[in-house]
């Protein structure tokens, strides 16, 4: 069994820190990328943004769940935010990505092992590391899209 320090190490590399799997982390791809860059439409794929968004949306979601709150997200509503119009909004986005991410790699740091074959909300959800697990499968999907739309974006200019 995975213990939950390798687990938050895991979700942290895909975030903030480290390249094992990737070679790159969102941290890497988003830190110091301009506003207007970030949400650059290219045909009809979602954004840098939007897909930066899309993965704290979870993340935040989850978070909830940890603090002893209900699991409030719908996917339906997992791309929906509002324009992001400058610099200091790109930030502050950023900011509050960054520190999400750090909650939750606490809360998973803090768990005890047997936490993660507990059920995560209702049955139909899996276990706590079923769903730990997948944010960090998702959050490695979205940062692919994101990377290659980069590329796309610097090769247009």
């Amino acid at each position: 069994m995975e213990n939950t320090p390798e687990i938050t190490n895991r979700f942290k590399e895909t975030i903030l820190n480290r390249t094992w799997v990737a070679n790159t982390n969102y941290k890497q791809q988003l830190a110091g990328l301009d506003w207007k860059t970030a949400t650059t439409p290219i045909n009809n794929l979602n954004t840098i943004a939007i897909l930066a968004q899309h993965i704290d949306y979870y993340i935040n979601g989850i978070n909830n769940v940890f603090k002893g709150g209900t699991l409030d997200i719908k996917d339906k509503y997992s791309f929906d935010f509002p324009p992001i119009n400058s610099q200091q909004e790109w930030e502050t986005f950023l900011s509050k990505f960054w520190n999400d991410t750090k909650l939750f790699a606490f809360f998973i740091e803090q768990m005890p092992d047997e936490k993660l074959d507990e059920i995560f909300v209702d049955a139909k959800y899996g276990t706590y590391k079923k769903n730990i697990e997948a944010m960090i499968e998702h959050s490695y999907y979205h940062l692919g899209q994101i990377v290659l739309i980069k590329k796309l974006i610097t090769e247009i200019n």
